[in-house]
């Protein structure tokens, strides 16, 4: 399938989907605070949530921007006021939402939306090389399929796009993608350690070699909402 589907990279998607230039923008799930930091290059005011000590940190410790704001949150009960935002972003973040608050982070999403604001969901697909690798650590086969549903019966929120593409991830060591998954869900270390070796063997069968280090292609879908 991924053969079939055009190869585009993330942060120009978002970018070119979002027109973000002086619009309020919350990124639920903002992680180290990379796209938030992106978009507010291309003139957008984030407001980045996060609940990850670990990710909060690296958040944190990066240099500061005048126009994004990082804090400590969940999706569930976003830390910000009804009716303000232009959008909302959940950035390879709604399938990390308990399955039981998914609808309820969306219903969130929907609360802090100005009147025909819209809601921009980012998931993996689960299929293609890269999620054959981190699948070994933790499939995510399952949550991924709850997260598309719950958007799909979301009834506060009107479907307005969705479409795919392949985005290909590029990993520079071996131990960068360790980094990479651990982050996302501590639970992951132990596992990943236990079986490093194996997992160190999967991911350079799985991996392309490049002058800078390792790319693997991994589809992507992206579904539009709106308020």
């Amino acid at each position: 399938m991924e053969h079939k589907m055009e190869k585009r990279r993330n942060a120009d998607v978002i970018v070119e989907t979002l027109a973000v230039d002086g619009k309020r923008v919350i990124d639920v799930g903002c992680g180290d605070g990379h796209l938030a930091r992106h978009l507010a290059k291309f003139g957008a005011r984030v407001l980045g949530v996060e609940c990850s000590p670990r990710q909060l940190a690296k958040a944190r410790a990066a240099e500061a921007v005048d126009s994004v704001e990082i804090v400590e949150g969940v999706g569930q009960s976003l830390p910000a006021p009804s009716g303000e935002a232009d959008y909302v972003v959940f950035f390879n973040s709604l399938h990390h939402i308990p399955q039981a608050v998914m609808g309820k982070a969306l219903e969130e999403a929907a609360r802090v939306l100005k009147p025909g604001g819209l809601v921009y969901v980012s998931e993996p697909v689960a299929e293609g090389r890269f999620f054959e690798t981190c699948r070994a650590v933790d499939d995510e086969t399952e949550v991924r399929a709850l997260a598309y549903n719950a958007l799909r019966t979301c009834a506060a929120l009107k479907p307005v796009q969705e479409f795919r593409y392949v985005h290909t991830v590029q990993m520079r060591t071996f131990d960068a993608f360790r980094e990479r998954i651990v982050s996302a869900n501590i639970e992951r270390e132990s596992r990943f350690d236990a079986n490093r070796e194996s997992l160190r063997a999967l991911f350079e069968a799985n991996g392309t070699r490049t002058d800078s280090g390792w790319a693997f292609e991994q589809p992507m879908r992206v579904n539009l909402l709106q308020r």
